[in-house]
């Protein structure tokens, strides 16, 4: 069964890749189960953001909090690659926590979904939802 992500999602993400070239946009991922509702971009902390991203911890925290009280749940993390393709880099497998999290990359006007899973990330099919 395809992800899913809501149109709004979707542009946010580009929108946040397209606003912080040439540096990698970077930012949350908000819904339930394998539907993305909200991308919410956070600032990128990384010392080299030309090549690399961090989440701001900040933001992280405060996402998880609010998921604990009953918010939204943080289902992964979104960043762009403006300089290269939109599939996990060699950084990006070693940073992978097999966790389950999705990741969506943006590169090139596109995004793609990625699970990271315990052996790596695994390509996910997804259809873009009005909303």
């Amino acid at each position: 069964m395809p992800a899913t992500i809501t149109s709004t999602a979707h542009a946010a993400i580009l929108a946040a890749a397209a606003k912080a070239a040439p540096q990698e946009a970077c930012g949350l991922l908000f819904g339930t189960a394998a539907h993305i509702e909200t991308a919410r971009p956070a600032a990128n902390v990384h010392p080299e953001p030309l090549r690399h991203f961090e989440i701001d911890p900040a933001a992280l925290i405060a996402a998880h909090k609010a998921a604990r009280a009953g918010g939204p749940l943080v289902l992964g993390y979104f960043h762009s690659h403006p300089n290269g393709l939109a599939r996990p880099s060699a950084t990006d497998a070693a940073s992978a926590l097999g966790d389950g999290r999705i990741w969506a990359i943006a590169a090139s006007g596109m995004v793609t979904l990625w699970r990271d899973g315990p052996s790596g990330f695994e390509a996910l099919s997804y259809q873009v939802k009005e909303g």
